[in-house]
């Protein structure tokens, strides 16, 4: 039987949908594999039966929190879908500003419902999470694979740094700029560093981060530590290392 999979989008761009749904020559095979019964980008059909939802987008008002925990009572495997799911991504600058303040500048008399953004897991239980911005899509179809097979799902341990040198990629402190490869999760193959772009972070924390030689390589590079603070909570996915003492 087909694995009954459904996808949702809160507070996000649906950007990592469309890495799917662009699957373009491996599409149809994915699509042979799973019963598609809600996933807006793919289909107008709707369903209300589904074994595995993945949740695209992080949670910024009260209908969205009711929302999510109506899908968690019926998925039976819940995936964080994205940055902003796994970690409330870009979304989650907003809550560096008290909402009266944001609500005035961007929504003059206009009122909105909204709240300080929080990823999935702080809402309901996860299951499992798929990092990225935007999640790579070999890696989600692999994934959707293990789970339709019951094979062991796993994310990759080493740091974005090991998938750089595989792609004899120049170091980018080499060219006087911070970039978090060193201690970010791998999986998205250095598809910015290969575009010369310096790693944010959207993968999170690589499993061994060592954070305090990281910041010591800040330092020995004489660049600025203030910067490095602004990069690490740019998808707010390094959690207390934002606050670590530099």
């Amino acid at each position: 039987m087909k694995l009954k999979i459904a996808s949702f989008d809160f507070t996000c761009c649906e950007g990592c949908q469309l890495q799917l749904a662009n699957g373009e020559s491996t599409l149809t095979d994915f699509l042979e594999l799973l019963d598609i019964r809600n996933f807006r980008e793919l289909s107008s059909e709707q369903y209300n039966d589904y074994d595995i939802a993945l949740i695209e987008g992080s949670i910024s008002r009260q209908d969205e929190i009711e929302r999510l925990q109506a899908i968690r009572q019926q998925a039976k495997t819940l995936v964080a879908f994205g940055t902003c799911a796994c970690f409330g991504g870009v979304n989650s600058l907003k809550n560096k500003f008290p909402l009266n303040e944001t609500l005035a500048e961007v929504y003059p008399e206009m009122p909105v419902e909204t709240l300080l953004v929080r990823k999935i897991s702080e809402v309901v239980k996860v299951d499992f999470s798929i990092p990225g911005c935007p999640v790579n899509k070999e890696e989600v179809e692999r994934i959707m694979v293990c789970l339709a097979t019951g094979s062991l799902v796993t994310l990759p341990k080493h740091p974005v740094c090991v998938e750089c040198k595989a792609r004899l990629n120049t170091c980018l402190f080499e060219l006087g700029e911070i970039c978090l490869g060193p201690i970010t999760r791998a999986g998205c193959n250095a598809v910015c560093t290969t575009g010369k772009t310096p790693c944010l972070g959207c993968r999170g924390p690589s499993e061994e981060i060592n954070m305090p030689a990281f910041v010591e390589l800040i330092r020995e590079r004489k660049l600025s530590l203030d910067d490095l603070q602004e990069k690490i909570a740019f998808y707010n996915a390094f959690g207390e290392f934002c606050s670590h003492e530099a």
